[in-house]
């Protein structure tokens, strides 16, 4: 059976309701979420497995934040209590032509001092098949960088399938350090890693391209370039997003595995409810497919550019679909007719 661990930082997510402006806003709406916690969430959703390691005040809002966790049917069992204070983002949703905006209130919070020897690494990936992190966890601090390189070297130690979501955030590289300076040695260990390509070829220290996603012969060597600097990669995957407005998006995949690229069908999203989430929807539909030994890889590659889609139309960061609701639109039924 298949375990997932995803290692992140969970926020408090404050957000304005029906897309007001921050300036109108009068209270907002409080939930929880985070790149990583996301993909485990998605995970539970599916049947599979999932844990999920953080770092969290030992206070009553530290507290609020594992009962969501639990809540999602994410295991919490590893997480270390210390620190001042969780990470906040506030979220100002956008509308037709107004893009949403987030401010982060993330500085000094709990994970971004993690300290060595805080998570028992080897027992924290115990009979874990999978672990999962994305390019945020090493963009808050040196500390939770060097944390999250102990535990992609543990699970590589271990023969754990390690997957990585680039989820660059120009925001927050503000320690001094470039994602050149550190992602190279962290991706070197991926076996599966969702991004554009350009922005792998840019934390891999490469020349800065511009890639032309309907030439496939072109993509191909570009994937190469990246194939050549992660010796431990199988799959590159990588979501196509085409915004018409913040109201109005077209969503599609490109999947490679080193022999060839596989696409899938782009599909119109409209009206959106809410963008935030939507690629950890489509990195937890990736996994999915990938663990699933009925799934070919066009069928995992369709499967997450459905779980992407359908995220969009839930508030919140979580994708809460059933692994049935997308399969329902990767075979077409996108009707969203009343099911009675």
């Amino acid at each position: 059976m298949s375990k997932v661990v995803a290692f992140g930082e969970i926020l408090m997510r404050l957000a304005t309701e029906r897309h007001l402006r921050f300036s109108q806003a009068n209270f907002f709406d409080v939930t929880y979420g985070g790149g990583e916690f996301n993909v485990a969430v998605s995970l539970a959703n599916y049947g599979v497995t999932s844990d999920f390691i953080t770092c969290l005040p030992n206070n009553d809002i530290g507290q609020c934040a594992i009962e969501k966790i639990r809540q999602r049917n994410v295991g919490a069992n590893h997480i270390v209590l210390d620190g001042k204070r969780i990470g906040i983002y506030f979220l100002e949703t956008g509308a037709g032509t107004r893009g949403s905006k987030v401010i982060y209130d993330r500085e000094d919070s709990a994970i971004a001092n993690i300290k060595e020897g805080q998570i028992n690494w080897d027992t924290a990936l115990k009979d874990a098949t999978h672990f999962h992190w994305s390019g945020v966890t090493p963009a808050i601090s040196q500390n939770a960088a060097a944390e999250c390189l102990r535990a992609v070297k543990t699970a590589h130690e271990k023969g754990i399938i390690i997957s990585s979501d680039l989820n660059y955030r120009s925001k927050l590289w503000k320690y001094g350090k470039d994602p050149k300076d550190i992602m190279p040695e962290l991706l070197k260990y991926s076996n599966i890693i969702l991004g554009d390509i350009d922005t792998a070829l840019f934390m891999l220290g490469k020349s800065k391209v511009t890639p032309n996603y309907e030439d496939l012969e072109s993509l191909s060597k570009l994937y190469d370039i990246i194939v050549e600097n992660c010796p431990n990669l199988d799959v590159m995957a990588t979501t196509l997003r085409y915004s018409v407005s913040a109201s109005h998006q077209k969503i599609g995949g490109i999947l490679y595995d080193k022999s060839k690229i596989l696409k899938a069908q782009t599909r119109d999203v409209t009206p959106v409810v809410d963008r935030v989430g939507s690629g950890d929807a489509f990195m937890g539909g990736l996994l999915y497919g990938l663990i699933n030994p009925e799934f070919d890889l066009q069928k995992t590659l369709n499967f997450a550019v459905a779980a992407c889609c359908l995220k969009h139309t839930i508030s919140g960061d979580f994708n809460l679909t059933t692994k049935e609701e997308v399969l329902q639109m990767v075979d077409g039924n996108t009707s969203g007719k009343v099911s009675r």
